[in-house]
């Protein structure tokens, strides 16, 4: 160990786990890095952070090579601001390095001096090279982040026992803009039984996809402290998150090792403005929907969705609104307002409640059903509108982006962003959702609260 600190306390970090966790040959890295890229299969996600998992890359490797292949179109990113758990010494807070650069056999890495000197500021960070000599949490990702990006600059950060509201505000003084990529460094379950890993890896993805940090537990994820951080900052920021891949080590490393696997998850965040479907990802959607539909005509509900054979996004948590048209009218609009299931579950369910639920229509007929225009709108993470007054509502209100919830009392009522196009201006829009929810015209009230979120909205020509 002193050996190793001694070096590190020079300009450049040596590798630690090169040979171990990972080959310590160039070529033959290379080679292995680029093979677990190539077979990863591409979700057209663009994260602003990645979730992956750092074990040896004969376990972990597949898993990471999804992370990473969501960089393909990542030329805008110059650094990495990358946070993994402590395993080799107790740290406080945050430990940086002294070092220059961090070196793997396929070179160097410049460490970003101006991010780590931000991140000092903190009052929980210190310099700590001995965190940082032996830890391979941050390490493994390096080869990954070499091959899908070259070069970058990088903050390592290994994180202790830090509280989720300081792993927040560490990140929220690292954000950056497109140049900044956020890495968290975590692997999942340990040494459960195969099943037994599986269905708890499903649940802690779950509670990452609903950006729900207080639900992770300490036998769900050893990056637990920075990935909380992430997840409070993803939910301030309206990011939206992704299951990418979802293993364990008796998935890559053989099936006569299941008895005590290491779950292993990759997760992209993307701000929920600009994330995008697929056009093979909508159409499945919208496909769900019509035979919803038609399935509810025939038996008078939904039909079964049989998670594990729909496409990986659309088997994430949503929340969504599926809206029925006909001859350019509204013919049924019913969904949900924070995600409780899946995706592709909340599409099916709510076109058929649309169709044959909603109060203020008649049950749509077969002859409507096959002339009905179906759209689907994703939503994103309600977050609370600050305001004190009514005209602090009104000012805070974006037309044409924002969807909006009022609550008043046990009362609640929600427009879709697509709302503003009939009714433009800010005070009619929220006076037309004060009608909606049985409120008069005039009403305000100190304990009105207003929730903003966006859409994704796509539909049937």
């Amino acid at each position: 160990m002193l050996a190793a600190v001694e070096t590190m306390t020079q300009s450049v970090r040596p590798p630690a786990v090169a040979g171990m966790f990972y080959p310590a040959d160039a070529a033959a890295l290379t080679q292995l890095v680029d093979g677990c890229l190539g077979a990863a299969r591409d979700l057209s996600v663009r994260p602003k952070a990645l979730v992956a998992p750092h074990a040896g890359f004969v376990y972990s490797g597949p898993i990471a090579g999804t992370a990473y292949l969501a960089l393909k179109d990542g030329a805008a990113i110059r650094r990495v601001v990358l946070l993994g758990p402590c395993h080799r010494l107790p740290v406080r807070g945050f430990a940086l390095p002294s070092a220059t650069a961090f070196a793997t056999p396929l070179g160097d890495v410049p460490l970003d001096a101006a991010g780590i000197a931000t991140a000092l500021k903190h009052p929980d960070a210190e310099v700590d090279d001995a965190a940082h000599a032996q830890e391979h949490s941050l390490e493994v990702h390096l080869p990954f982040l070499q091959r899908a990006l070259g070069a970058f600059t990088l903050v390592p950060i290994v994180v202790g026992a830090a509280a989720q509201q300081a792993t927040e505000r560490l990140l929220d003084s690292l954000w950056g803009g497109d140049e900044t990529l956020i890495v968290i460094s975590s692997d999942l379950s340990h040494y459960l039984a195969y099943d037994a890993a599986r269905q708890l890896d499903r649940d802690v993805s779950r509670k990452i996809e609903t950006l729900r940090p207080d639900g992770i537990d300490d036998e769900q994820a050893c990056g637990r402290y920075p990935l909380k951080g992430l997840l409070a900052r993803a939910r301030a920021l309206d990011l939206r998150a992704s299951t990418l891949d979802l293993r364990n080590s008796g998935d890559t490393g053989g099936r006569d090792m299941r008895d005590r696997v290491v779950g292993y998850g990759a997760y992209g965040l993307e701000y929920s403005a600009t994330a995008r479907l697929d056009d093979a990802d909508r159409a499945q959607l919208l496909k769900a929907a019509r035979s919803s539909i038609q399935t509810g005509l025939k038996r008078g509900q939904p039909p079964g969705v049989e998670l594990g054979s729909f496409r990986p996004l659309n088997e994430a948590m949503r929340a969504a609104f599926v809206t029925l048209t006909l001859d350019s009218e509204l013919r049924g609009c019913v969904g949900s307002l924070v995600a409780q299931r899946t995706l592709i579950e909340d599409v099916v369910e709510n076109a058929c409640k649309a169709a044959f639920s909603d109060h203020r229509f008649a049950p749509l007929t077969e002859a409507e059903a096959e002339r009905i225009e179906i759209s689907v709108s994703i939503l994103s993470h309600p977050r609370r509108i600050a305001c004190d007054s009514e005209a602090a509502a009104l000012d805070a209100l974006r037309p044409d982006v924002d969807g909006v919830i009022l609550e008043a009392g046990d009362k609640r009522g929600l427009f879709l962003p697509q709302v503003w196009e009939t009714v433009p201006r800010p005070h009619e829009f929220l006076t037309h959702l004060k009608r909606k929810v049985g409120l008069d015209d005039d009403w305000w009230s100190a304990d009105a609260r207003l929730f903003r979120f966006t859409t994704e909205t796509f539909g049937t020509a």
